[in-house]
C-alpha cells in the first residue's frame, strides 16, 4: 500500500485539468479562512440558540454579508464536486456510468448554485419580528 505524501502531481496537459488541480488547492485553502471566520461569527461570539431569522435578516442588511456568504457557497459547492468529479473520474471504469454520474453531479451543482445564489439575492428583511433572542 502506498502512503500518500500530499503532494499531488501537477497534470502536464493543461487545460481543464490544470485548473481544476490549481482551482483545488486554492479553493481550499480560502475555505479554510472563510470557514473559521464563519464558525467564528456563527457558533461562538454569538449563543447558536441566537442565530435566529431576525439575526440573519440583520446580517443580510449589509450587502457584502451577501457577498460573503455567497464566496463561502460557491466556493464549498465548487471545490467539494471538483473532489467528487475526481473520484467518478478515477474509480468509475465503464464510459456511459461515469458520463452518467458526472452529468448527475453537474446537474446537481448547478441546481444548488442557483438555489443558494438566488436566496441571497432575493432575501428581503420582514422587519421585526419580536424578540430575538432569550439570554439565560
Amino acid at each position: 500500500m502506498r502512503i500518500s505524501t500530499g503532494y499531488g502531481v501537477k497534470p502536464a496537459s493543461g487545460g481543464f485539468e490544470t485548473f481544476s488541480w490549481f482551482f483545488f488547492r486554492v479553493s481550499g485553502v480560502l475555505l479554510i479562512f472563510l470557514v473559521i471566520i464563519h464558525l467564528i461569527i456563527m457558533h461562538v461570539t454569538n449563543d447558536v440558540s441566537c442565530t435566529t431569522y431576525q439575526f440573519v435578516a440583520m446580517r443580510y442588511d449589509n450587502p457584502l454579508w451577501r457577498l460573503y456568504d455567497w464566496l463561502l457557497l460557491t466556493l464549498s459547492l465548487l471545490h467539494g464536486m471538483n473532489g467528487l468529479r475526481v473520484v467518478i473520474d478515477d474509480y468509475i471504469r465503464g464510459r456511459s456510468a461515469r458520463l452518467t454520474l458526472m452529468s448527475v453531479a453537474g446537474t446537481l451543482t448547478l441546481i444548488f448554485f442557483m438555489l443558494g445564489t438566488i436566496t441571497l439575492i432575493t432575501f428581503q428583511h420582514a422587519g421585526n419580528l419580536g424578540v430575538t433572542c432569550l439570554h439565560h
